[in-house]
């Protein structure tokens, strides 16, 4: 398995990201859209320069345009975004965009949010293929998808080989043991993202600091051989916040070798 970290989680200006996860022993960096090919070039310039991989790339306009709104127009703005991270994608050398399929609302019913994000996705997927390119389903806290079955389902149902889950493991614990979903999701799984949670609370944690059984997930993982990226995702510390990404790579050790 390989450690990446989500460009977020790493303190300082462009160049002092990609030299401190490189530093802190992280094979590679994820990072979020963008919007020109130039802006594109500069990462892929400094992650090569600094010895690291960009692997996927996430999508930055699933939240505010969701690919299952009823509205055509909000949906062609999520399209863009994702043309955009496709694009991007097959600057630096990323074989994966993360995206959040759709949201469930007030407004936007159950079955409507499915077969609607759906159909988007199906488009999508012509042009992640012919960019061999993976777009990366991930579930997070938006009323949808809510059994690993129905993930498995969504996914399978969309019918490419360039559509897959991105799983997080914190995100899960919230209504699942991700190690279940690990097992049903199998070979699905194109990357996996990792933080914490207090399951009393509702609260995200540093890695160590939470109810998640490593030891359990790690062993899920094994069984399914799942072998590529897992990325961290959590904010740096108030205080000393480059400290954050050490005792993070050093955690994310400590859990590999369960």
């Amino acid at each position: 398995m390989k450690k990446g970290i989500c460009i977020g989680s790493v303190p300082g200006d462009l160049e002092e990201k990609f030299r401190l996860a490189k530093a802190a022993g992280f094979d590679g960096v994820e990072i979020n859209t963008v919007d020109t090919d130039e802006e594109s070039e500069k990462l892929k310039e400094l992650a090569d320069k600094n010895g690291l991989e960009i692997p996927s790339i996430m999508n930055s306009a699933h939240w505010q345009f969701p690919m299952s709104d009823p509205d055509s127009e909000v949906r062609a703005k999520s399209v863009d975004g994702m043309m955009k991270s496709l694009s991007s994608a097959s600057i630096v050398g990323a074989d994966t965009v993360l995206l959040v399929p759709g949201v469930v609302n007030e407004n936007v019913c159950y079955e409507d949010a499915y077969e609607t994000s759906q159909k988007e996705i199906k488009n999508l997927a012509r042009d992640a293929e012919d960019r061999e390119v993976f777009i990366a389903i991930e579930n997070v806290w938006n009323k949808f998808l809510l059994s690993p079955i129905e993930f498995a389902n969504y996914v399978d149902e969309i019918d490419s080989d360039y559509v897959a889950a991105y799983f997080d493991v914190g995100n899960i614990l919230l209504y699942g043991y991700p190690q279940h979903w690990i097992r049903t999701l199998g070979s699905r799984i194109k990357k996996v993202h990792v933080k914490g949670f207090k399951v009393g609370p509702k609260s995200f944690t540093y890695l160590l600091d939470s109810d998640i059984n490593w030891a359990e997930v790690m062993k899920a993982f094994h069984d399914i051989n799942y072998d590529g990226y897992i990325t961290a995702e959590m904010p740096p510390y108030t205080s000393f916040p480059e400290q954050m990404v050490y005792d993070t790579s050093e955690h994310m050790d400590k859990i590999f070798n369960l």
